[in-house]
């Protein structure tokens, strides 16, 4: 199951976990009041798995690609890990299914805290419209597979 808590002020490498202590743990419950949402799906069949299929017809999700992020496979890696930790948000929902790897996603709540989200293979995470978020990997500084599905 996916694990949340809220960060510590640290500006520390973003690949530790920087959790507050005393530790304050964030439940689904707490993220779903965000609009963020979540499920645990089987990555290793992603591509004919029915219960993706069931959640991207009842969501209307009508495509996905495949973004590999690791240095030998992402053009131009120091810099988009750097971009993809500025804070920032869309204007659309946001869609994030790691296929391979772990790593973070922080979102802020309604008092502009971070939160942060542990992300590991099978994970999948939606996040509202015009939330401010950011996301990187961890001190595994594995490869993320990552599909953005829409």
């Amino acid at each position: 199951m996916v694990q949340a808590w809220y960060m510590d002020e640290s500006a520390d490498d973003p690949w530790r976990p920087h959790r507050a202590e005393p530790s304050r743990p964030v439940d689904l419950e707490q993220l779903r009041k965000l609009g963020v949402l979540y499920w645990k799906l089987d990555a290793d069949k992603y591509e004919n798995d029915p219960e993706l299929e069931k959640i991207r017809k009842e969501r209307n999700y009508c495509w996905m690609d495949i973004i590999t992020i690791c240095k030998d496979k992402l053009p131009n890696y120091e810099e988009k890990i750097k971009m993809f930790y500025e804070e920032h948000l869309h204007l659309d929902e946001e869609i994030r299914y790691i296929l391979d790897g772990s790593g973070y996603f922080d979102v802020r709540d309604k008092e502009d805290k971070w939160i942060r989200i542990s992300m590991e293979k099978g994970d999948m995470i939606t996040l509202p419209a015009g939330i401010y978020h950011r996301f990187t990997l961890d001190e595994k500084g594995g490869c993320w597979g990552l599909v953005p599905t829409l």
